[in-house]
């Protein structure tokens, strides 16, 4: 037998040995990160999809929650992991586009250090004002703003956050000037607009609707380039400050290295799942609105929002200290 022939006997043995091993897959429990506390929306969506898949793949699929450092923590530990697809994070555009850029020492490449599997569902980020400032839409605050230089604060979870990098940029759109009072977090950002302490800030509809439906705060707008099929009657900022454009979105991850089929595998089971009407519903009634995509489609959004955001973020000098 010349050693050629050996050679190619081997390698269907290998690839014959690997099939079988994928075919088997899950063997056991699946892990699933949230890098951030239990109760929010993206551990929402995680454990919604993880009961989906535990009953469609036949093995345990379990949330575990390893939360700080702006999402790090969780994210670093999937990065790190054994790309065998039995730990898997639901990140965020944050986490992947955002972090990279703003913090000077990073354990892990947003990008690089990832298998994009599958972007699971975006985020209805929205513009609201506490009910003190008299504006009934975009252009109205803009007036508003420049008649009153210096009496707008507008809050946010801290530097670096969404909320953040969404008023920043809507400042160097629009020409005016606010006050940033940043918070240790979402929720006391929401509660001191109600309460009048800062009156402007942009936040998910998961944190902020409640609010707007009580009367408790009034919505100017959403802030993705499109208007929200869950809010059609809701206008976008860039329906008044054309180009603006600032999109939340969450999605599955695996290490980097993970096989192609695996992730192939994993993006249609997922699809399927999300695909469920009472998950569909349960999520829109929070503001976010379920995707389906392939991890080509994934993997571009992901490339080009880390490209996009990372200049913005270093252009403008924002920093999460």
């Amino acid at each position: 037998m010349t050693s050629i022939l050996r050679r190619g006997l081997l390698a269907v043995a290998l690839l014959s040995s690997a099939g079988l091993a994928f075919a088997a897959y899950p063997e056991k429990a699946i892990t699933l990160i949230v890098p951030w506390a239990a109760g929010g929306s993206t551990d929402i969506l995680a454990r919604a999809l993880a009961e989906q898949l535990t009953r469609s793949m036949g093995q345990p699929v379990i949330v575990d929650n390893r939360a700080g450092a702006s999402g790090n923590i969780g994210s670093n530990f999937v990065a790190k992991a054994k790309p065998d697809g039995y730990t898997l994070l639901v990140g965020s555009m944050s986490t992947h586009a955002m972090n990279p850029a703003m913090m000077e020492k990073m354990p892990f490449r947003g990008v690089e250090d990832f298998a994009p599997i599958a972007q699971m569902a975006n985020v209805v980020n929205t513009m609201v004002v506490s009910n003190s400032v008299p504006a009934k839409n975009v252009k109205e605050f803009i007036a508003y703003a420049k008649a009153n230089p210096g009496k707008l604060n507008y809050a946010s979870a801290g530097p670096g956050s969404t909320n953040h990098l969404s008023a920043v940029l809507f400042e160097k759109a629009s020409g005016i000037k606010m006050v940033h009072v940043p918070y240790k977090g979402g929720a006391p950002a929401v509660l001191d607009t109600v309460a009048d302490q800062t009156q402007v800030l942009f936040s998910a509809g998961t944190q902020t609707l409640p609010h707007v439906k009580t009367g408790k705060l009034k919505l100017l707008a959403v802030t993705e380039a499109k208007r929200s099929p869950l809010l059609p009657d809701v206008p976008t900022v860039a329906e008044t400050l054309t180009g603006f454009d600032l999109s939340v979105w969450y999605g599955l991850f695996g290490p980097a290295g993970m096989p192609k089929d695996l992730v192939a595998m994993l993006n249609e089971a997922t699809n399927t799942a999300l695909s469920d009407p009472a998950i569909r519903a349960r999520m829109e009634g929070i503001g976010v609105e379920v995707v389906k995509s392939t991890p080509a489609s994934f993997s571009d959004t992901l490339k080009n929002d880390a490209e996009r955001y990372g200049k913005i973020i270093r252009d403008l000098g924002i920093k999460n200290e």
